[in-house]
């Protein structure tokens, strides 16, 4: 909907709170949730890139494809890798199609800091299913984010749909 008069601004002040706590000293995440079991939330494992669910979504079926090696720069992933994350990606698509069926998506990466990159140095994909009307005030004047599913629902759903995707 087209906003009248001057532009307006939503301010997310936990978000900061979120993407300034990494530390640097701590175990990379990716690099543990790629070691597999139950509580790293994977998805699915392949050659290159592995697919995982956010572990504090934006939205149900929030995941991320993100290399099996340790790389930070966009520049340093090399092609089979990049083309591996992005049918990854595009499995997931499906699958959370199929699963949840979003009105759309949002798929990117967030490199940098300043670009919203809560791990800075391991970089990585978000697909993030979208629907009408599903942006709330919750998030921005509560702090609170109100997912309807818990992540190993969400989790056990998008496996026996990723079984069905098409690879």
């Amino acid at each position: 909907m087209p906003v009248d008069g001057p532009l307006a601004y939503l301010f997310a002040p936990w978000r900061f709170a979120y993407v300034s706590s990494h530390d640097p000293a701590a175990a990379c995440i990716f690099c543990a949730a790629a070691s597999g079991g139950p509580q790293s939330l994977t998805l699915h494992r392949g050659d290159r890139a592995f697919a995982l669910l956010n572990r504090f979504p934006y939205t149900s079926g929030h995941v991320m494809v993100a290399p099996l090696a340790h790389v930070a720069e966009f520049s340093e992933l090399d092609g089979e890798t990049l083309t591996e994350m992005m049918l990854v990606a595009r499995r997931l698509v499906q699958a959370l199609e199929q699963a949840y069926r979003p009105h759309g998506f949002n798929i990117g990466f967030n490199l940098g800091e300043a670009a919203g990159a809560g791990v800075l140095d391991h970089l990585h994909l978000h697909v993030v299913p979208r629907w009408r009307g599903d942006t709330n005030f919750m998030t921005v004047s509560a702090g609170t984010r109100v997912l309807p599913e818990d992540l190993e629902v969400t989790r056990d759903k998008l496996i026996r749909a990723l079984g069905d995707a098409r690879a």
